[in-house]
């Protein structure tokens, strides 16, 4: 096992929903510790940076508009393991074949409307976590 640091978004379904509380209990409760919090709005210039890898495709508008209609949260959560423990936590990426008892399972709507973002690797997490925090804002 290693203590990794990874980064999770809460997407703006979470805020809306109201369900920051309820999601962020599941990763304590899991043995995450939350090592960093920072509440905003996505700009365009950072958006697109952050999904680079979808930025050309034609449904990206959509992806724009959905994650800048209200501000999003970044969490650095830390331990053991936790890229793929977060991964485990929140189910598959298309909510609709996430489990019941995982939080895409229980709260998201479909690919796009799943609670959260989460990094997929470790060195995907070091780039994500410089990206949304700057020296001295992990603790």
């Amino acid at each position: 096992m290693s203590l990794e640091t990874t980064l999770v978004l809460l997407k703006p379904d979470a805020i809306e929903k109201q369900i920051v509380g309820s999601v962020t209990s599941r990763f304590e409760a899991a043995g995450l510790r939350i090592r960093g919090v920072k509440m905003f709005r996505f700009e365009d210039a950072l958006l697109r940076e952050h999904y680079a890898h979808i930025a050309d495709k034609p449904f990206f508008p959509e992806v724009q508009r959905f994650m800048q209609r209200s501000p999003v949260i970044a969490l650095a959560l830390e331990g053991e393991n936790a890229v793929v423990r977060m991964r485990e936590l929140l189910g598959p990426t298309d909510s609709k074949k996430a489990s019941k008892g995982t939080i895409r399972g229980d709260f998201g709507v479909d690919v796009m409307v799943n609670v959260c973002h989460a990094s997929d690797s470790a060195d995907t997490a070091a780039v994500e976590l410089k990206r949304f925090f700057k020296d001295g804002e992990l603790f």
